[in-house]
């Protein structure tokens, strides 16, 4: 991949108001570039924080005021133009401008391509019934909290489809709510892709103490509504019906990059980018959860996490200045659910050994995941402390032996003074 310097007198368009955009806007910025800026944002919102959704938010304890990001205001005081309930249709790369869907133009020496990603819908019968939701923005959420309220009028459950962290979130804040809640998993286990075995069981556990119905290797054979197309059960291959005023689908995310790829930049599950964010296109870059990032080995890794938004942001700006910074640190993550808090640094994939640090029955604990002897995550639970020690181990590619690390009296900072 290629890139260059931009002309002396620039104006980069950023595709999406969320949290890679913004980033990317105020990063260039802060990089000393003085020409127009435009952020076109889709929703009709402006920037808000999006982990809220799926808890605070969804639960009614925060208002749309705590929800904001930036407001627009603060945004104009950079010199950002903020444009809202603004639909891109296409890129032409050879003109270098956006085509907007009124039939307008902008045209950019630089582009953002920050569009994020869409959840995935299940094709069942039935699956496009009214109170069928799934949960990405502000409007998904404000949607799915009215439904809850309905839920809990008329004493109705909720079905969850989906064990992954969203469908968890939104059923520990159903149970808080007060509803009764069945989580669908077609899996064998809780969180299968990113958790060992030892943490899925203590999920399931965790959901299960809380009341929640948890039905794993679940098959759906078709979502039924009443005569009005309203939901009223989840039908499971074998005929077993579980009733439902609200069914969650949390079955994951496809990267937005309907865009770029028609505009012809390479992708595959996503825009293709280096680690300083640039496409194959020097003039635009990309960023957030609409990417999948080369690694050296020619594999493509996806991070969806705020850090991930955050670091490409800063990494695309500065490579359309001209300043390659390549966003090379430890991947973490989070997940609040009921009163305990996973925070998780790295990457399990492929994880064959694990380690325990504390209990899993009380306090906080943590759990140290292994490849070939060398330590690649780190997953914690109410343990902030190791969860930021994890994060130095790993980005100094320091690695605790297992009995090290199962020694709670073991200082394992000292391996890093070492």
């Amino acid at each position: 991949m290629t890139h260059s310097a931009l002309p002396a007198t620039p104006h980069i368009v950023i595709v999406g108001a969320g949290q890679a955009g913004v980033q990317a806007a105020e990063a260039l910025r802060a990089g000393g570039y003085t020409g127009d800026l435009t952020i076109v944002g889709e929703e009709p919102h402006g920037p808000y924080h999006r982990p809220p959704l799926s808890k605070a938010w969804l639960a009614g304890d925060m208002d749309a005021a705590q929800l904001v990001m930036r407001a627009p205001e603060m945004l104009a005081r950079k010199s950002i133009t903020l444009r809202t309930g603004c639909h891109v249709e296409g890129i032409d790369r050879k003109a270098r401008t956006v085509r907007l869907r009124d039939g307008s133009t902008l045209p950019y020496t630089g582009l953002v391509l920050a569009t994020g990603a869409t959840p995935r819908r299940l094709a069942l019968p039935g699956g496009d019934a009214a109170g069928v939701l799934a949960l990405r923005n502000r409007d998904d959420a404000s949607a799915m909290a009215e439904r809850l309220a309905h839920c809990l009028a008329h004493e109705l459950p909720v079905v969850v489809i989906g064990g992954g962290f969203i469908g968890l979130e939104v059923a520990a804040t159903a149970r808080k709510k007060g509803c009764a809640v069945t989580v669908l998993e077609a899996a064998p286990r809780l969180l299968g892709r990113v958790l060992a075995p030892m943490l899925s069981d203590w999920y399931a556990r965790l959901h299960a103490d809380h009341g929640v119905a948890l039905v794993l290797d679940a098959r759906i054979e078709a979502i039924e509504a009443d005569a009005r197309g309203e939901v009223n059960a989840v039908r499971l291959v074998g005929g077993r019906c579980l009733p439902a005023g609200l069914v969650v689908l949390g079955v994951g995310v496809t990267a937005n990059d309907e865009l770029a790829r028609q505009a012809g930049l390479a992708c595959d599950r996503g825009i293709v980018v280096d680690a300083c964010g640039r496409t194959d296109d020097p003039a635009i870059v990309a960023a957030g959860d609409c990417t999948a990032r080369r690694l050296d080995d020619g594999s493509l890794l996806r991070l969806e996490s705020v850090q991930n938004a955050t670091e490409q942001g800063k990494s695309a700006a500065a490579a359309l200045l001209g300043q390659p910074r390549p966003f090379t640190a430890t991947p973490w993550f989070w997940s609040d659910q009921y009163d305990r808090k996973l925070q998780m640094a790295g990457l399990s994939t492929g994880a064959d050994h694990w380690a325990l640090r504390g209990r899993l029955d009380e306090g906080p604990f943590s759990v140290y995941h292994y490849r070939r002897g060398k330590l690649v995550a780190v997953d914690s639970v109410n343990s902030p402390k190791d969860h930021l020690q994890a994060r130095k181990l790993l980005d100094a590619g320091v690695t605790p032996t297992p009995e090290q690390v199962a020694d709670t009296a073991f200082e394992l900072n000292s391996l890093l003074s070492a």
